[in-house]
């Protein structure tokens, strides 16, 4: 059986969701996001990276629909738009948790 058209292009959506979150300094990001809004600058200062960098990453997650940004003044201010990503973020601890035991375990 094949995918139908409508199942293809639901992969790819999902796909470049999972793309736009497969970077440390993004789930870092996403993951400090979650406790609050944070400027670009504070982002910047915690990742320890260049701006232009972490201005990339951010815009990343932003096209991918998790982050969502407000420009006051000079500064932009980004938030999470989906805080159900937390909920993907605990069910990939799980399965590192899983597989830590796994190795624990003699056969």
């Amino acid at each position: 059986m094949n995918m139908t058209v409508a199942e293809q292009s639901r992969y790819r959506a999902q796909a470049r969701i999972l793309k736009a979150l497969a970077h440390p300094a993004r789930l870092f990001m996403v993951e400090e996001l979650s406790r609050g809004e944070r400027c670009v600058c504070e982002l910047t200062a915690m990742v320890g990276s260049e701006m232009p960098t972490v201005s990339r990453h951010l815009s990343l997650l932003k096209q991918a629909g998790i982050l969502e940004d407000e420009k006051r003044g000079a500064q932009v201010f980004y938030r999470l738009k989906t805080p159900c990503v937390m909920n993907f973020f605990k069910c990939v601890a799980s399965v590192r948790e899983q597989e830590r035991q796994a190795l624990l375990v003699p056969d």
